[in-house]
């Protein structure tokens, strides 16, 4: 994959979000000194992530998973699109990779299986559990008596509880039960994702007398932090290659040195057969790490890694099409990186129409 004269690889990195822009840049440096073309789609035009491909374009919103496929599918013919890096509708591309294949595309996924037990955060503590590795305390509910009966039992044991949606929804719908009043001090701190156990009961029995289709929630003790985000790479089938764990400390990121934090992603992805890019997140509860949730996707801060000294988008994209990662020894960990900010002009992207333009060297900063 290395030589001036190598056929330009075209990348197609859907669902951009803002993150993205430092993935590209780790695909175009990447260091076979590879070509490389990147496609990417959102279904914001304004999405600023599409101001940093090569050829951008609208996806649909709120489409089926049998539509979404077909969507994928035809881009991947109309481009000759050579690999798909997906970081949402897993469960709507992975049955059909084998259709991908067919039409010259490389779909970067984990198995269908997998997928389903894992954007399920029920099934994962389920299974996580039966093969030892630990998990906090969780209750499953869809009604408004089963969360105060929940809540009732959690708060017990001691400490805070929280709830989340159990299936995919990334943080969103996260929230600390908490009934207490404000005291000046939380007045004076950065707001925090607060609701009281009546408010969501209420909303609960609103939807149920509406008749709207509630999704199940998890209902847990609220962890301890700091959540340590191990960025895995992975071989088809589950062996473990390359885990770099992660921590937040204010505007900066630590690259941890945490053989734990490895262990517990390697028997994770083991066991799931999970495959490339992975991502396992860990939190603390009475004092040791437990298993937060683990996602058969790259996580939107994996950009952090180009740090250690091995680029594990590259790496990812290397395996998929030759089954070599490439090198992959001496991982600097132990370190810490500033997250920045900087400013990008963006053009706005007319739906349904291929904008194409040349990144120009130096454009693209390292930004959160």
């Amino acid at each position: 994959m290395t030589g001036a004269c190598a056929i330009t690889l075209r990348i197609w990195l859907s669902s951009a979000g803002a993150a993205t822009t430092q993935v590209i840049r780790m695909l175009r440096d990447n260091p076979d000194a590879h070509p490389v073309r990147v496609h990417g789609t959102n279904v914001d035009p304004a999405a600023p992530a599409l101001a940093a491909c090569d050829v951008a374009e609208v996806e649909p919103h709120r489409v089926s998973d049998a539509e979404y496929a077909d969507f994928a599918l035809d881009f991947c013919r109309r481009h000759g699109i050579d690999v798909l890096i997906p970081p949402r509708r897993l469960d709507a591309l992975a049955p059909r990779t084998a259709d991908f294949a067919a039409a010259g595309t490389r779909l970067m996924t984990s198995s269908p299986a997998a997928i389903r037990v894992l954007t399920s955060k029920s099934r994962t503590y389920e299974t996580a559990r039966a093969i030892g590795v630990p998990v906090p305390d969780w209750r499953v509910v869809s009604d408004a008596d089963g969360l105060r009966a929940a809540v009732a039992e959690l708060r017990a044991a001691g400490g805070p509880v929280c709830i989340k949606p159990a299936g995919e929804y990334s943080a969103f719908g996260f929230r600390i039960l908490d009934d207490g009043p404000p005291s000046l001090r939380d007045l004076l701190q950065p707001a925090r994702p607060l609701v009281s156990v009546g408010a969501v009961a209420e909303a609960l029995e609103r939807a149920a007398q509406a008749r709207e289709k509630v999704p199940r929630f998890i209902v847990m003790p609220y962890l301890d932090g700091p959540e340590v985000s191990v960025d895995c790479l992975s071989a088809p089938g589950g062996e473990l290659l390359a885990a770099v764990p992660r921590a937040k400390q204010g505007r900066y990121r630590l690259l941890l040195d945490d053989p734990e934090a490895a262990r517990i992603a390697r028997l994770v992805v083991r066991h799931f057969g999970l495959a490339y890019l992975s991502n396992v997140q860990l939190r603390h509860w009475h004092g040791r790490p437990v298993l937060l949730e683990a996602n058969p996707r790259p996580s939107a801060g994996i950009f952090q890694t180009a740090f250690t000294g091995v680029n594990l988008p590259w790496a990812a994209v290397r395996l998929l099409r030759t089954g070599d990662a490439g090198p992959l020894s001496g991982l600097r960990l132990g370190g810490r990186v500033a997250v920045t900010e900087v400013a990008t002009e963006v053009r706005e992207v007319t739906p349904g129409v291929v904008r194409q333009r040349t990144a120009h060297p130096g454009e693209l900063a390292a930004t959160a």
